[in-house]
């Protein structure tokens, strides 16, 4: 059995200053996303993927993959938004096996709505607080973490940002 490498306290404090302020953020995230227009964080990020996919649609696998969600997830969650107008789900031709969720005009509104306090939140939390060297430096560790942990393919599906 290999020798545990523990961390050093230096270490310690940056993985929990990181997992804190991470967990911070998505909890005041979702809680003021939810107080503000109704929506959690994961529903917004459907309708949000949605809404600059081309056709606003998309394939049920590419969503799946976009939102980091096993199919199961996704499709309880297309079933809710449904049921509230905001997507429909359509064949997606071809094989007939696959199935697309596009965005409604209603979904669409909702989205818009959501995304105006969403943005500023966004800002207010990260980037008003960061300089630019500050913005980059982020930007860089995220991409060195996020490629330790997902190839250049899987990561695209998310939807990751070119360099």
């Amino acid at each position: 059995m290999p020798k545990t490498r523990w961390l050093d306290d230096e270490e310690q404090a940056t993985w929990r200053s990181f997992i804190i302020a991470s967990k911070l953020m998505m909890d005041r995230v979702e809680r003021d996303l939810k107080r503000q227009s109704g929506l959690s964080f994961s529903y917004y990020d459907v309708l949000s993927r949605l809404s600059e996919a081309p056709g606003r649609s998309m394939r049920m696998a590419d969503l799946a993959a976009a939102c980091v969600f096993d199919r199961s997830r996704l499709s309880h969650t297309i079933d809710r938004l449904a049921r509230d107008g905001w997507v429909r789900r359509e064949d997606a031709g071809g094989d007939g096996r696959g199935q697309n969720a596009v965005l409604t005009a209603e979904g669409l509104k909702e989205v818009r709505r959501a995304a105006r306090q969403h943005v500023e939140q966004v800002r207010e939390l990260v980037f008003d607080r960061l300089s630019h060297e500050q913005q980059q430096s982020l930007r860089e560790i995220s991409t060195l973490l996020a490629t330790g942990m997902a190839d250049g393919a899987a990561l695209a599906r998310m939807g990751w940002p070119g360099e």
